[in-house]
């Protein structure tokens, strides 16, 4: 299920990246957004089920972790289509950001010098910097769009659908 959520990871962020640096506009970048956070959030429901099942909280864990990807797609894909100036989003996101730090922290902490738990945590505190990025730009409405906008491409690739082809495509697996 990691490489799926994955993959919709990376092509919504670099998606948005490219909306962001205004080479999609912005009534289309919503579907993206949308079908994104759909999937995420049925990856996510899934998973907590199948947590809550077999009493295995890594599932609950990566469920609750993924939904806050999953709203910030959603919430996206409603601020392109009503008239908001997109600050709740950027304070969501500042949460985001501060749920995500630790969790790099931790995940890094723990990786015990595994390559995929390390891989993990510097994937969390790049999204870390990602949602920190957005918090200024649309909580404090600085003047951050081109930063915000390569970030979110480079971050869309290196996080997200780089790692998700690998694993489709059995160049990269997992641990068991």
């Amino acid at each position: 299920m990691i490489a799926l959520v994955l993959l919709y990871v990376g092509a919504v962020l670099a998606l948005n990246g490219l909306w962001l640096l205004g080479y999609v506009q912005d009534r289309e970048i919503g579907i993206i957004n949308v079908f994104s956070g759909g999937i995420i959030l049925v990856a996510a429901i899934i998973a907590m089920v199948l947590g809550t099942l077999r009493d295995d909280f890594t599932f609950i864990v990566f469920g609750a972790q993924v939904l806050l990807f999953s709203f910030t797609y959603l919430w996206i894909a409603y601020n392109r289509y009503v008239d908001v100036d997109g600050r709740g989003l950027g304070w969501y996101s500042l949460f985001v950001a501060l749920t995500a730090a630790p969790t790099a922290a931790l995940t890094l902490a723990d990786a015990d010098g595994a390559t995929w738990m390390t891989w993990l945590g510097v994937n969390w505190a790049a999204w870390a910097v990602l949602w920190f990025l957005y918090w200024v730009l649309l909580g404090l409405q600085r003047p951050i769009t081109r930063i915000a906008g390569v970030v979110t491409l480079l971050v869309g690739i290196g996080t997200g659908w780089l790692p998700a082809y690998l694993l489709l495509t059995d160049y990269l697996t997992l641990p068991t």
